[in-house]
């Protein structure tokens, strides 16, 4: 997606960025409720190698997210 693209290269990410525009991997991940909110909340996940879930940020923000990520790995 074309936003997610400018969104990572504004803040200088070098992976790609999931984008659910349907809410469904919000809903199962808890940033959304229900499909049909308007709105998620920025929720993030550090997924290890094993497909397991290494730390959550509640509420990610943008500005302090990439060093907070390098933080921890």
């Amino acid at each position: 997606m074309q936003d997610n693209k400018k969104f990572a290269e504004k803040f200088g990410f070098t992976y790609p960025l999931l984008s659910d525009t349907k809410r469904e991997l919000g809903v199962k991940y808890g940033a959304a409720d229900a499909p049909a909110q308007s709105t998620a909340v920025r929720v993030a996940y550090l997924i290890g190698a094993d497909g397991r879930i290494k730390h959550v940020w509640p509420k990610a923000t943008p500005k302090t997210f990439a060093d907070e990520v390098l933080a921890r790995l």
